[in-house]
């Protein structure tokens, strides 16, 4: 198992940022380009909340069970963590929150990731995956790319 850990500040409300990555229309959105779901809710997260979804890599590659599982989610404390499974991951349970800092608000993003002999692939692929977060996220935001 492997774990990662990335920091973007924003200079912008935590609540909105918080809100913001727990909209699975702007969650389509960052990941645009990136991967594709099939079959995402229009509604959430809740905790205890189950989706199955079909993932494609860059949208292109053959599509793959995934599983996500809300097994936290307090806006109060701006914080949600989901286990998910499936494309090939055994574990990938994120944990997402957001706090308050000088100047606006700070994501932190950490990953379990266990994909037997894959892992250090998958590592490399989540740490791409959540710096390219970033840019979008920001646009969605009206700021600047940092």
């Amino acid at each position: 198992m492997a774990t990662v850990r990335l920091i973007h500040d924003y200079a912008c409300d935590p609540d909105k940022l918080f809100a913001m990555t727990v909209d699975f229309d702007v969650l389509m959105e960052v990941m645009e380009g990136l991967m594709t779901y099939e079959g995402m809710p229009s509604e959430g997260p809740f905790e205890g909340q189950k989706v199955h979804v079909k993932t494609r890599l860059f949208g292109k590659l053959p599509p793959q069970d995934y599983f996500m599982e809300v097994v936290e989610y307090d806006p109060a404390r701006r914080i949600i963590r989901s286990r998910e499974h499936g494309a090939g991951a055994k574990r990938w349970d994120h944990t997402l929150t957001v706090e308050e800092i000088p100047g606006g608000a700070r994501l932190n993003d950490l990953v379990e990731v266990e994909a037997g002999w894959k892992t250090p692939i998958y590592t490399a692929f989540c740490r791409y995956v959540y710096r390219k977060r970033d840019a979008p996220r920001r646009r969605a935001l009206g700021l600047t790319a940092a």
